[in-house]
């Protein structure tokens, strides 16, 4: 299936890549990943969205991949969150999100504060905003252990990554995580993001002062899709953020952490293909 590169360029000059695949016969679903990750995340969701009628637009976030990097710094939830917006106005079709931790929390900002309707719905992997504290330490610990020293090989960065998921196999083949790291001029890996994505300082601003209680203002379906072992969403949480929601949907799925499409991917792709689904067919597309 072919896919075609597409440059976005935010309200502040940053030029945003995302990969297209399929056609837009549903609608189109903005794909957005999780901090430190890469458009290339969500090659398997892509393509199943692809297959069946949806336009994928699988985003570099700023920072990351090969999107361009904020020249001041800053990568605070409402710049991603805007950044999204400007990518949906100009697919011109009030597109989908499925956002991952940092894309889900951007696409809620959106959403709740910033542009209300600007997607048509929202589906969030394993993300909320109250977040279990210990969890979040956890991952910017991870993210920040190899910061600045990087790795010697893809083999050194695989051995760091089953440390981290130890419930996971571990990878055999390390082409796919080749599209995470970037070579530097010293030799050794380095994740393909901005350093002052984790090192930055990124305290809360005014607009994001009420942003849990706001997310009851947003007017379309949420889709909560949660791992059931997950280190950062508690289900307890879960479940009352999405009671909260006009029209809220919870999946909880066996098997998977916070990284939920890589821990389960044949139920991830049923959850938010079905629920995309539904959406749909409630629109009228056959």
């Amino acid at each position: 299936m072919s896919t075609e590169i597409r440059r976005f360029v935010a309200d502040d000059g940053v030029e945003l890549l995302a990969e297209m695949v399929g056609r837009p016969e549903m609608g189109s679903v903005i794909l957005a990943h999780g901090g430190g990750q890469t458009r290339h995340s969500w090659r398997a969701t892509a393509r199943s969205l692809a297959q069946t009628g949806w336009r994928a637009v699988a985003v570099d976030l700023r920072g990351h991949g090969d999107s361009g990097w904020s020249a001041d710094g800053d990568y605070r939830i409402e710049r991603f969150a805007r950044d999204l917006i400007d990518v949906a106005h100009e697919l011109g079709d009030r597109p989908s999100l499925i956002g991952a931790s940092l894309g889900g929390l951007a696409g809620l900002c959106a959403e709740a504060v910033i542009a209300p309707g600007t997607f048509n719905s929202l589906t969030l992997v394993d993300i909320i905003p109250k977040m279990d504290p210990a969890g979040v330490s956890k991952i910017m610990g991870f993210m920040g252990a190899n910061l600045e020293q990087g790795f010697a090989s893809l083999d050194e960065a695989s051995e760091c990554i089953a440390s981290y998921l130890p419930h996971r196999p571990k990878r055999q083949d390390l082409s796919g995580l080749a599209k995470n790291l970037r070579l530097g001029a010293d030799g050794r890996y380095r994740w393909h993001w901005d350093p002052r994505f984790v090192t930055g300082g990124r305290a809360p601003s005014q607009l994001m002062s009420d942003f849990d209680a706001r997310c009851e203002s947003i007017a379309i379906p949420v889709h909560l899709v949660r791992g059931r072992i997950s280190e950062l969403v508690a289900e307890d949480e879960a479940r009352a953020f999405v009671a909260r929601m006009r029209y809220g949907r919870f999946s909880d799925l066996a098997g998977a952490g916070h990284m939920v499409a890589g821990d389960n991917n044949d139920a991830f792709l049923a959850a938010v293909t079905g629920f995309l689904a539904n959406l749909a067919q409630e629109a009228g597309h056959d």
